[in-house]
């Protein structure tokens, strides 16, 4: 299917880019489909940024925690 540059440009999309299509009943809806990991990875920068956190203090934050969630399995009976 091939789609007009000007709505290609406005939507941000590619060749090869998914959509999903929805009939309804006599129309056809087509919308740009994000993965999950997209917008899981969107959501994480948003809240990165939005903290003030640099990237590497995000990923220290993360390896504190691991560590501390796999002492505590291991100190369970």
């Amino acid at each position: 299917m091939t789609l007009p540059a000007r709505i290609r440009e406005r939507y941000d999309l590619a060749d090869g880019d998914p959509l999903t299509l929805v009939d309804l009943d006599g129309a056809i809806l087509l919308s740009p489909r994000l993965s999950v990991a997209d917008k899981l990875s969107a959501e994480i920068e948003y809240l990165r940024a939005g903290a003030g956190l640099s990237l590497e203090e995000l990923l220290d934050g993360l390896r504190e925690q691991r560590a501390r969630y796999h002492a505590e399995r291991l100190e369970r009976p």
